[in-house]
């Protein structure tokens, strides 16, 4: 990137966020401390109100804004792509608020560039891989959104796997994530007394209530540490099993679920090492749907687990 491009991508940096560190400028644009304080330099120079604070930041004065800066060719095809992922993988309420922004990133896009969003547009397809899923209804995620940015207390009716009846829970939501084709949400649940995780299509109603909540909260990537940690304390059980190359195969996308390790090739086969805390009900069960082309090292236990697992499942049959 030469200096002029660069120096344009740190005025729209500073434009994007209420602070800008140097030292997260240098690290995006691989250049020294010395040559970010000398662009910025520049930029005050070109007679761009800038303040900075010596350990927290550079600010850009409120209210001034430079007219949108003109999109590259790359930079559309990036927007196609996630306007594709948003129409398929999100609620009704985000999908209109992405598309009015896309009306607006289009309108400043050269001819040419225009041309080529409308034409790359009808060859990108983001398949839907949820069997008999009903989606995300509604503003879900805009609630949720809103909940956590807000520091409020949520409402919503849900409905839990397994349960024939919906239950009223008023959660703390601390962050959303995308896994396995759903999207969930951890918070604070008030009527178990702990955090939960929530699938967003078992979510019925959802509305945003005035209350804050009760206390601080961490945030999804802390509770997600704290978590492991947690998970580690645990009496964790280690497992090995070897499983036809063929077979293995279908198995990278599950086995992280499971505690997976590590693994090696092994003659004609893939040794995969487990370390799990749902040994019997979880990692065993799993194992059954490829068994027949796999086998246990360790523990001993597991295989008289397994075998008595299937001899439960003959007498049903």
């Amino acid at each position: 990137m030469n200096r002029f491009d660069r120096i344009t991508a740190i005025l729209i940096q500073l434009q994007s966020k209420r602070v800008v560190r140097a030292q997260d400028l240098a690290a995006r644009f691989e250049v020294s401390l010395r040559t970010v304080y000398r662009d910025i330099r520049t930029l005050e120079e070109a007679g761009v109100p800038l303040y900075g604070e010596a350990g927290i930041g550079y600010s850009i004065v409120d209210g001034y804004r430079l007219p949108p800066v003109m999109f590259s060719k790359e930079e559309a095809m990036a927007f196609v792509t996630a306007e594709k992922l948003m129409e398929r993988l999100t609620d009704k309420a985000i999908k209109q608020h992405f598309e009015s922004a896309m009306y607006k990133v289009k309108s400043v896009l050269r001819g040419s560039e225009k041309d080529f969003v409308e034409e790359l547009s009808s060859h990108i397809h983001v398949r839907d891989t949820r069997a008999l899923s009903e989606g995300i209804s509604g503003n879900t995620l805009e609630v949720l959104f809103r909940g956590i940015s807000g520091k409020k207390v949520v409402k919503m009716s849900y409905k839990a796997l397994g349960r024939e009846t919906k239950t009223e829970r008023f959660i703390e939501p601390i962050g959303v994530y995308y896994e396995n084709d759903h999207w969930y949400t951890i918070g604070y649940c008030h009527l178990r007394e702990d955090y939960r995780n929530f699938r967003a299509d078992r979510i019925y109603h959802i509305e945003l209530t005035e209350k804050d909540r009760l206390e601080d909260r961490p945030t999804l990537n802390e509770y997600r540490e704290l978590w492991e940690a947690d998970k580690k304390s645990d009496s964790l059980q280690k497992v090995v099993i070897r499983v036809d190359k063929k077979t293995a195969v279908y198995l990278q996308e599950r086995k992280k679920n499971f505690g997976f390790i590590s693994e090696a090739e092994k003659e004609d086969a893939i040794e995969m090492t487990f370390l799990t805390t749902h040994l019997e009900q979880g990692f065993a069960r799993w194992y059954l749907m490829f068994a027949d082309c796999a086998e246990i090292v360790e523990p001993e236990y597991l295989k008289d687990h397994i075998k008595k697992l299937l001899e439960d499942m003959l007498r049903k049959i």
